[in-house]
Order: C-alpha cells, then sequence, then structure tokens
C-alpha cells in the first residue's frame, strides 16, 4: 500500500506489520501464537465452565477467577486470530474503526483483567485478616456490584480517546509496525497536537494500572504483616499458600505490562521485534 504524506489527507485504511524485521519468520513465530490461543481458549472455558456448574465452587475467590477467565478470553480474541492473519496471509489491512474499535476492546480488557486482579487481592486480605467474616463481607451480591464496577471503570475511562483519536488527522503515515492497534501508537501518525492524546493516556495508566499495583502492594504487605502474627507455623504455610497462585498470576501480568510501558515511552535501543513478541 503507498503511503501519502500530503496533509490534506486523512488515512482510514492502514496496515499492520506483524513484527517488523522478523518477516520471513512469521510463519514459525505464529506456532507459539497459535498453541498459546488454543491453550488460552480451552483452558479458560474449561475453568468457566467448571466453576459454573459445581456449586461447591460458588465462592469469592472462584467468581473472581472466572472473571479473570473472562476477560483473558476477551484480549485473546482480539489480539491473536489478527496476528496470526498477518503471519499466515499477510492480511494487515485495516479500517480506522475497526482500528479504534480493536484497541477499545483490548483496552477495556487489560483494564479489567487489571481490576480484577486487585479485587483478589482484596479476596486474599479479607480472608486472612477477617477469615469468620469472609462470607458475611463478600456476599454474591457484593461480588456482582464489584464486576460491573470493575467493567464500568474500564469502560468510562477508555470510552473518552474513542473522541480523541477520531478528531485527528492521519496524514503523516499509515503503516503500524505491529500486530494490532494501540492508542499512542496510532496518534503518533497525526499531524495534529497530540499532547492531549498522551497526557489522558497517562492519566488512565496512571489511574488505573498503576493504581491497582499499588492497591495490591499494600494489600500484600498488610497480608504479610497479619500472618507474622499468626500463632503457629502451619498457618503461616497455610496463609501464604493461598496467596501464592494469585502472586503468580500478578507478576506474569503486571511484568511484561510494565516493560512494554517503560520501553514505549524510554526503550528506544530495544530492538521493536523484543517489544511486539511481549504484547503479542
Amino acid at each position: 500500500m503507498t503511503t501519502l504524506n500530503h496533509t490534506d489527507v486523512s488515512h482510514t485504511v492502514f496496515r499492520l506489520l506483524g513484527i517488523p524485521g522478523l518477516e520471513y519468520q512469521h510463519m514459525w513465530i505464529s506456532i507459539p501464537f497459535l498453541i498459546s490461543y488454543v491453550i488460552t481458549l480451552l483452558g479458560n472455558s474449561l475453568l468457566i465452565c467448571i466453576i459454573l456448574t459445581k456449586r461447591s465452587l460458588h465462592e469469592p475467590m472462584y467468581l473472581f477467577l472466572c472473571l479473570l477467565a473472562g476477560a483473558d478470553i476477551v484480549l485473546s480474541i482480539c489480539t491473536v486470530p489478527q496476528a496470526l492473519a498477518i503471519f499466515w496471509f499477510h492480511a494487515g489491512e485495516i479500517s480506522l474503526d475497526r482500528c479504534i474499535a480493536q484497541f477499545f476492546i483490548i483496552h477495556c480488557s487489560f483494564m479489567s483483567e487489571s481490576g480484577i486482579l486487585l479485587v483478589m487481592a482484596f479476596d486474599r486480605f479479607i480472608a486472612i485478616c477477617y477469615p469468620l467474616r469472609y462470607t458475611t463481607i463478600l456476599t454474591h451480591a457484593l461480588i456482582q456490584k464489584i464486576g460491573v464496577t470493575v467493567f464500568l471503570r474500564s469502560y468510562c475511562t477508555i470510552f473518552p480517546i474513542i473522541f480523541l483519536l477520531k478528531r485527528l488527522t492521519f496524514c503523516q503515515n499509515n503503516i503500524i509496525p505491529h500486530t494490532f492497534c494501540q492508542h499512542i501508537g496510532l496518534a503518533k501518525y497525526a499531524c495534529n497536537d497530540i499532547r492531549v492524546n498522551i497526557w489522558y493516556g497517562l492519566f488512565v495508566i496512571m489511574s488505573t494500572v498503576v493504581l491497582d499495583v499499588l492497591l495490591i502492594f499494600v494489600s500484600y504487605l498488610v497480608i504479610l504483616h497479619a500472618v507474622s502474627h499468626m500463632p503457629s507455623q502451619d498457618t503461616h504455610h497455610k496463609a501464604l499458600n493461598t496467596c501464592g497462585s494469585h502472586v503468580c498470576i500478578i507478576i506474569l501480568f503486571y511484568g511484561p505490562a510494565i516493560f512494554i510501558t517503560l520501553t514505549q515511552r524510554f526503550g528506544r535501543h530495544i530492538p521493536p521485534h523484543i517489544h511486539n513478541c511481549l504484547v503479542g
């Protein structure tokens, strides 16, 4: 596709390149993408079915895990099929509206997962610090309200970015060196002033993901303090074991996300294909 640079032309179609610099390896790269995609769909779907069908698992911890699995499925569906289409068929063309819709769903899903991880940390805090009041505090009605609040927070914080992008004139380039659309990755091709986009994007990150990480960290400090005052060693191990799987999920989720955010802002010397592989 020919790239136009006239200031009076606004691109309505963009081209996703996949992983620049590794075009000849796309077929091989698609294999781990496909395997992880199938495992993600099957694993999370099976997890949701088991939790929903077994009444003994209708506890707060498992219901929050069910929400996390659902958000993970949506995030995978919005990213991996597009990447596979690029790797297999070089089908990288995407309209502006579809690009914005894809970015919106991806970011909403990501913010929702972050919020659910925070709620799961709160769940462990209640379970360890107030075990006798656990079921009376985290009722099914409260869990439903928390779930709705998490998804509404994601929707309301990301929705304004649609209008911030739609106001721009994309006249600099229409080639996106990635497997899917991103907010700043798209906005940087505009001829307009995008400072509002940058500052609002920073506000969204700070008020959601960064805030979630800080609150999770504080909750685990309180949990560790409570565990250190428990009478027996067996109680220590039992309490910490209930948090182990959640901590692993937190590291796997936030680790790449923090790296990606830092490389977008400061990591100009990091090869693009490393960044793209982590995001994908």
